[in-house]
């Protein structure tokens, strides 16, 4: 195709301001990034009712990834309860191992009983304030946990006529965060300390150190301006500041002394490079990617769930727990675990797609350190000496939550006589849960391509790859699965269709990597065929429609979770590209199911009825109405779990949006067309990068960025149309292309920007 050097000129101002902006003009990204997500401001009108609470609570939640505060209590005493990632009890048996409340900051001013009572949280830089109103008296104060800094800061002020006294203190969990019911509600005990230094420094720590497999210690330390006994007085104009550091042992040596240290080092005059960094960070944090949709709602709800993660999810060894980082009472249910028949792996699904691989990448950490216990069951209970076969209950470090002790076999023996306990190991007849952990490895390989990234996880996804080669049954031209179970519980099933479409994934996903590092080139054949030679999906008639059928022999069907659409997302063996008819028995398994809001796995249905192609319109419906469905800081009303439901959002936004499916980008491929909308970098297969616009109900541009060079098959968003490209690098123009087909197949270059746009 001939060059054309006057493209540009072409191009149109729309398609041109688009180009720019996907070119990296910082300014114009910043703007558009926080002209959306400042839109989104989250308040609270009343004191929180759900904390303390065992699972996710109804309050105002701060974090950055390894520390995380939830605020509770009225006006006149306000309660800043404290959890670290990090800071759990950590023993290798069934309830005995679960993340801890560290401490609380109590906050008390008496003269504000009866006040109005108005919190608000800024998203895009992470600030909370709070105002309570009494009469011409008026209290608020500004908080944080700084981005970059293990530490919380907040500075209280006063309008008002009189002074307002208060107190600040550090305290330990009491009564209402701890249980003690035994003998099935056990509590530790812990060494504890709390104190006051000679300089007024407040402190506290927990430890512990006994009777556990790995020894965990976490520590606070908070000091107000001036005050020795945390004492103060607001008079107007007369902020009153405090700073409050964290930290652990496995961050520092000698934790306690190093959160002293830090407060004591953080001169107030210091507070407004904390701010600055804190803002920047968040700043960054929200243009790695941005969408715009008309719906409102949704939209809040979409930067809401990131926010949440952001301040959940950094620390790479130790991924936050059911409920995230706001744990506010002892034990949180499921003992706040990484649950590996889902949980575990739902709270990432939206964050690969939304270009944030910082939060996503603490889920495998946990999963690699499981490896030599999947080996060990693998060898124990099927006989498969190079496999990885694991339970449901993972903690961190290699850590097993549900592992089998003196007390299961105590109070929970119909466990072990209803075969759900096999070796060790709390299975619940379910031999998927290795290949569910691969989900999100393979999410993450496939939207990276990252050789250093995929070299850390293989091993892990070779060894569950080993076990299925060994435990399948070969039958006729047939791969079959026996004694595995579609739902806890359902023990000695036949083809459940999850762990059909997992083996498959696992397959697929284990051959690519193989190739992608250049190792075992001579399993790939083997893998292929397995893959290739899975028994089909089974099938079933329901109310005159053709249906999945959750085993081939065993469990028809289920009244609630979303497993029988799972081998459709997160598995990903079905999509726009697959077989009409397969795609009919999806659409109809769909409209049979209808677990548009379900405890268990809701953030699987939704976007499995996008990549099948479902009514669009039906789908913003139903995620709106889930979106109105929660507490104001987005987790869900009523749900039992927690940061599970923050991933449902932002991935069916993104897929419907962008997909890059099967190996095809496509472009607001299930959304409808009269419904403006755009994005900025979401993150599809193939490590792209994509930014586009529909506007009129035509795309008006579309740019791709690719990262690793890899080929790039795209359909055309405007049919059969010929359509211009421009080919960009450093902001250098490398070429000039007009294509015309109904799909585009390029090879691309690493670090390259392709501009799309109509011809004239």
């Amino acid at each position: 195709m001939r060059k054309n050097s006057n493209l540009l000129m072409a191009l149109g101002l729309s398609a041109l301001s688009v180009f720019l902006f996907s070119c990296n003009d910082l300014s114009d990204s910043e703007q558009q990034s926080e002209a959306i997500i400042r839109k989104h401001t989250i308040r609270f009108t009343e004191p929180p009712k759900r904390i303390p609470n065992r699972n996710s609570v109804d309050a105002p939640l701060l974090g950055n990834g390894f520390t995380g505060v939830a605020l509770a209590g009225p006006p006149e005493a306000q309660t800043f309860y404290v959890a670290r990632n990090d800071f759990w009890r950590l023993k290798s048996a069934l309830d005995e191992s679960y993340p801890l409340v560290l401490g609380k900051i109590e906050l008390s001013m008496p003269a504000l009983k009866g006040a109005s009572y108005l919190v608000e949280q800024q998203l895009y830089d992470a600030t909370t304030t709070a105002r309570f109103t009494k009469g011409n008296l008026s209290v608020s104060y500004k908080t944080y946990i700084s981005a970059e800094e293990d530490l919380l800061v907040l500075e209280l002020e006063m309008n008002g006529e009189d002074s307002v006294e208060g107190y600040v203190n550090l305290s330990l969990p009491g009564e209402k965060e701890t249980i003690n019911n035994p003998p099935l509600e056990r509590v530790f005990p812990d060494e504890r300390e709390v104190g006051v230094t000679k300089e007024g420094v407040f402190y506290l720590w927990r430890a512990f150190e006994d009777s556990v497999d790995i020894p965990t210690k976490a520590a606070m330390a908070l000091r107000m301006g001036q005050s020795s006994d945390g004492s103060f007085v607001l008079k107007p104009g007369k902020p009153v500041r405090l700073v409050c550091a964290f930290s652990s042992n496995f961050k520092s040596n000698d934790c306690v002394a190093d959160v002293i240290k830090r407060v004591e080092d953080c001169s107030f005059t210091h507070l407004n490079e904390i701010e600055k960094h804190h803002q920047e960070w968040w700043k960054d944090y929200w243009q790695k990617s941005f969408v715009s949709i008309p719906d409102s709602v949704i939209e809040k709800q979409y930067y809401l769930s990131l926010y949440g993660m952001a301040s959940c999810s950094r620390d790479k060894d130790f991924p936050p727990s059911i409920f995230g980082t706001w744990i506010t009472r002892e034990r949180p249910n499921w003992n706040g675990d990484y649950h590996l028949n889902y949980n575990h792996m739902a709270p990432y699904y939206g964050l690969y797609s939304s270009n944030r691989i910082e939060q996503a990448d603490p889920y495998y950490m946990p999963m690699l350190a499981q490896i030599a216990r999947g080996n060990y069951y693998s060898e124990e209970v099927t006989g498969i000496s190079d496999g990885i076969l694991l339970p449901v209950g993972a903690g961190p470090l290699g850590i097993e939550t549900t592992r089998r002790s003196p007390f299961m076999d105590t109070y929970f023996k119909g466990w072990i006589d209803g075969k759900l306990v096999e070796d060790e190991g709390f299975f619940m007849g379910q031999k998927s849960n290795s290949s569910y952990a691969v989900v999100n490895m393979s999410m993450q390989f496939y939207r990276t391509w990252d050789k250093e990234y995929t070299r850390k996880v293989y091993p892990f996804v070779k060894g569950v790859a080993a076990f299925w080669e060994k435990y399948l049954t070969l039958e006729g031209d047939r791969y079959v699965i026996y004694n595995d179970a579609i739902h806890e519980g359902t023990v000695g099933t036949m083809n459940p269709i999850l762990s059909l479409g997992l083996v498959r994934m696992v397959m697929q996903t284990v051959s690519d990597m193989s190739s992608f590092l250049g190792v075992d080139e001579d399993k790939r054949e083997q893998w292929a065929f397995i893959k290739d030679h899975m028994s089909d999906y089974p099938l079933q008639e329901r109310n005159g429609k053709t249906v999945f059928r959750y085993t081939e022999k065993g469990t028809d069907w289920w009244g609630d979770n979303t497993l029988g659409i799972q081998h459709i997302y997160p598995a990903g063996q079905i999509g726009l590209n697959s077989d009409p008819q397969l795609l009919q028995i999806a659409h109809n398994t769909v409209d049979e199911m209808r677990r548009w809001s379900d405890f268990n796995g809701t953030n699987s249905f939704f976007p499995a009825a996008v990549r099948i192609g479902y009514d669009p319109d039906s789908i913003l419906v139903h995620l709106n109405a889930y979106s109105r469905h929660t507490y104001p800081n987005g987790f869900q009303l009523d749900n039992p779990h927690g940061i599970e439901n923050w991933s449902t959002v932002p991935n069916t936004i993104n897929e419907m949006l962008c997909m890059g499916h099967q190996d095809i980008v496509r472009v607001f491929p299930v959304w409808p067309r009269e419904k403006d909308a755009s994005f900025h970098q979401i993150r599809v297969e193939g490590a792209f990068l994509v930014s586009a616009e529909l506007k009129n109900k035509e795309v008006t541009s579309l740019t791709i960025v690719s990262e690793q060079g890899r080929p790039l098959t795209l359909l055309n968003p405007w049919k059969q149309k010929k359509v211009r490209m421009e080919v960009r690098k450093s902001g250098q123009l490398l070429d000039e292309k007009e294509l015309e087909d109904d799909v585009f197949h390029l090879e691309t270059l690493p670090g390259t920007s392709y501009l799309f746009v109509v011809s004239d």
